[in-house]
């Protein structure tokens, strides 16, 4: 079974051979190729050649393929500014009122940049894997964490706090929801085997405005995906406990999860229906822990959310571009050594 099988066969809830692993390394990839941020988010030739040099050296079964947070901003107007030493950015955004509104228009990913880098990455990628790996092309942000960029974080925020703005943020978040689903039929025309979304989350807003304005457009676009039998997943950031049932089914095939979020409760919410992705910690476990830790974190993850499959594990987040290369090292060797699976669903050393 090679990777671009392992995957499949998680998603489809099957059993594969051992626990798929996947990568969200953007950061870390760039440093690895020795190629600056500024430049490598900017050229999809340079984005790709970023994540061939990490899966040659790690060869892990996931490729997550991204180019930062806001090229759908930069794309829809917004002013981006680009950094050799962190993601870019959002510096000024394009709704200042919300007459703005009017004015947006849905790009095409083809012509319009940098969305059509992401998708010269994915061809150059899926041409030089082929079958063997799975590539993840992200489709930036979800409908409401795309709304919050487009109007200015610390602004949208505040707009939150008045339910007489809601009528104004459905509208934008409604424009925001087809151009994502644009670039994500896109990116599968260019060869991706699937892509992801990330959503703002209890973090960041109530559980309340969460079902009302994200839940909505995060189900008509899953559900724009299944009809064109594309995988998508949902990426949601810190713990998702208090709305757990409504991010396991949004409509995706694929949760991506911190390990903030419970794993027994995940696990228990996601069996059966959706996929977990995720759960090994990016700050403290890979990035400033060590390879005996990460063995222990690994082995529990796979243990708890790994049972019977339905698990592909990873960062719940981007790793830092300053990951020690033998950390990452030591997360494939701990899904060696605690991850293969045994003829009854059980992952056994």
């Amino acid at each position: 079974m090679n990777s671009l099988d392992r995957v499949h066969t998680v998603i489809r809830g099957g059993i594969p051979d051992k626990v798929p692993i996947a990568l969200h390394n953007f950061l870390l990839a760039a440093k690895m190729a020795r190629i600056p941020m500024s430049q490598a988010f900017q050229d999809g030739g340079l984005l790709a050649e970023t994540q061939l040099f990490a899966w040659r050296r790690f060869r892990h079964d996931m490729l997550m393929v991204e180019n930062g947070t806001t090229a759908m901003a930069q794309a829809m107007g917004c002013e981006i500014a680009y950094s050799d030493h962190h993601p870019p950015y959002v510096v000024t955004p394009v709704i200042r009122n919300w007459s703005d509104i009017d004015n947006l228009t849905v790009p095409d990913p083809a012509t319009t940049f940098p969305l059509n880098c992401l998708l010269k990455a994915t061809r150059i990628l899926k041409a030089e894997i082929g079958g063997h790996g799975f590539v993840q092309a992200r489709s930036d942000q979800a409908p409401l964490a795309l709304a919050s960029a487009l109007c200015g974080y610390q602004e949208f925020f505040m707009h939150l706090a008045d339910d007489d703005n809601f009528v104004h943020i459905n509208r934008l978040t409604a424009i925001c929801e087809k151009a994502i689903r644009r670039l994500s039929l896109a990116l599968r025309d260019a060869g991706a085997d699937g892509t992801c979304i990330g959503e703002l989350g209890p973090a960041t807003i109530s559980p309340r405005l969460y079902r009302l304005l994200a839940v909505p457009y995060l189900q008509k676009y899953f559900q724009a995906m299944r009809d064109v039998g594309f995988t998508s997943a949902l990426h949601q950031c810190g713990d998702v406990a208090t709305t757990l049932d409504d991010t396991v089914h949004a409509g995706q095939q694929i949760i991506e999860l911190d390990p903030v979020t419970d794993m027994t409760k995940a696990k228990s919410a996601a069996k059966g229906s959706v996929t977990i992705l995720g759960m090994i910690d990016p700050a403290n476990v890979l990035h400033r822990g060590t390879p005996d830790l990460i063995e222990t974190k690994c082995r529990e993850a796979i243990a708890v959310v790994g049972a019977g499959g339905g698990f592909i594990m990873g960062p719940g987040c981007a790793l830092s571009e300053d990951t020690p290369l033998e950390n990452v090292a030591a997360l494939i060797a701990a899904r060696d050594k605690y991850g293969v699976y045994g003829p009854d669903g059980v992952a056994k050393p």
